[in-house]
């Protein structure tokens, strides 16, 4: 009788019993139900099986955030239906939102909410809560969009390997920032290998960062790896049925339509998510036409756009050489340089590439000229100073190949548009406080490998 159903199902036990309910199957042969012995599927409560408990044994983890909602997600053993209860103190959660659809899959959005506001929640049924009206289970919402707030944002790139590469780039990042917390985080794609199952996506994202999915917003991108069990044309596949993605501009910019690709705002930073892996790259195709329209819409003072495949590497991947690399290169940067993008993240290297403040530089390495390095120098304001993009200065912008944070691949490392090339396993930290955007590289043992700043006051 699972989940308090009064229902017998397969998987339940029965307990002793003198007589033969009719409903289990007699495995023993005599004549009577055994408590090693299991009910068979009924429509009927025998009054013998004991009610196997509901379990959480996915999440919670949130989704779609924005400054006034957030969808909170789970998965338990069970169907049931879906019931989050929430408020600003954990034992009066006097709010709640509910789906009436019985499900182990549990997506429930909550509207409504204040922005800049801390909310803890429990999740559950109409039955009982499961987890959650605790100091644990809280979420935060975004600033309205154009505030100046300080946001810190945490990147991860390749960190699929469900190793202890991956812990200890967490644990690193979990001892940086202590108490000051995170405020949104970005996965650059192959976040569970080797082919995205659901199974990867357990021990690589469930099973390693259960702190940081409830109490953060998650926004991740199609790397070749997840693509393998997953189709963006259908948008099927578990990295599409795991993730709840905008595809209606539900949390800022303009709709795009699908879960391949979105837009979000996070008070004043917009950002660009884009499908480097399975959706066409064609300037006129409907990704870069999109991308066009949201980017001209945007009055954001910073835009960040992320994806899987770097525009510049000479990693384990070679820019130089590979279709989906000089894809994104001579058709994305063109339209997102036009536009004023200062900050570019993308994995697929296993390594750390970081390059100097760029416009312009569209062909292979060998093309590179000194008129299209803006700045040159090492962007740190103890050295040669931040790369600097005063009032309506659109040109400029830092690329980060952030793919080191599951594990490292020997490479040449030698890319002439990097300023910095580490085969460091790490994380990237991103800390934006009104006109001055701070980029951290933080290795597996929590040191600072490289930093830079951009200004634009």
């Amino acid at each position: 009788m699972g989940c308090g159903d009064e229902v017998c199902a397969a998987d339940e036990t029965c307990a002793s019993c003198a007589n033969d309910c009719g409903l289990c199957p007699d495995l023993c042969g005599d004549g009577t139900c055994d408590a090693s012995e299991l009910c068979s599927t009924c429509d009927a409560d025998c009054g013998i099986c004991p009610d196997t408990p509901v379990t959480v044994t996915r999440g919670p983890y949130l989704q779609s955030g924005s400054s006034s909602g957030v969808v909170v997600r789970w998965r338990t053993n069970e169907n049931t239906d879906s019931v989050v209860a929430y408020g600003d103190d954990p034992t009066s959660l006097t709010n709640v939102a509910a789906s009436s659809t019985t499900t182990g899959e549990h997506a429930v959005r909550i509207d409504g909410l204040a922005a800049e506001t801390r909310y803890y929640y429990a999740i559950g049924s109409s039955t009982a809560a499961l987890v959650g009206a605790d100091d644990d289970h809280f979420f935060t919402t975004a600033p309205q969009a154009g505030a100046a707030r300080p946001t810190r944002i945490w990147v991860l790139g390749d960190s699929g390997t469900a190793n202890d590469n991956a812990r200890s780039v967490r644990d690193a990042y979990e001892s940086f920032t202590g108490s000051r917390g995170t405020d949104l985080w970005l996965m650059l794609g192959d976040n569970a290998y080797s082919d995205g199952t659901d199974d990867e996506y357990q021990r690589a994202v469930f099973d390693m960062y259960p702190d940081t999915l409830r109490n953060a917003v998650l926004w991740p991108t199609l790397g070749n790896h997840d693509g393998h069990s997953a189709d963006s044309a259908t948008q099927t596949g578990p990295y599409y049925d795991i993730f709840t993605l905008p595809t209606a501009a539900e949390a800022g910019g303009v709709p795009s339509g699908t879960e391949a690709y979105y837009a979000f705002d996070y008070a004043n930073v917009h950002f660009v998510c884009l499908d480097s892996y399975d959706s066409n790259p064609d300037p006129n195709g409907p990704m870069m036409t999109w991308m066009e329209n949201d980017l001209a819409a945007t009055t954001q003072p910073w835009i960040v756009a992320f994806w899987h495949h770097p525009p510049y590497s000479k990693g384990s991947h070679d820019s130089d050489s590979e279709g989906g690399l000089e894809d994104m290169r001579e058709f994305a940067l063109p339209i997102l340089e036009s536009y004023g993008v200062d900050l570019v993240l993308s994995g697929h290297s296993h390594s750390y590439e970081r390059s100097m403040l760029l416009n312009g530089h569209y062909g292979r390495s060998g093309t590179l000229t000194g008129s299209m390095m803006i700045d040159s120098g090492d962007g740190r304001e103890g050295g040669d100073g931040a790369y600097l993009k005063p009032g309506s200065t659109t040109e400029g912008a830092v690329y980060i190949v952030a793919g080191s944070s599951g594990k490292t691949s020997s490479a040449p490392l030698d890319h002439p548009a990097m300023y910095i090339s580490l085969l460091e396993l790490g994380s990237v930290v991103l800390d934006v406080d009104d006109a001055r955007l701070e980029a951290t590289f933080l290795d597996d043992a929590g040191s600072e490998r490289d930093t830079f700043t951009i200004r634009k006051d």
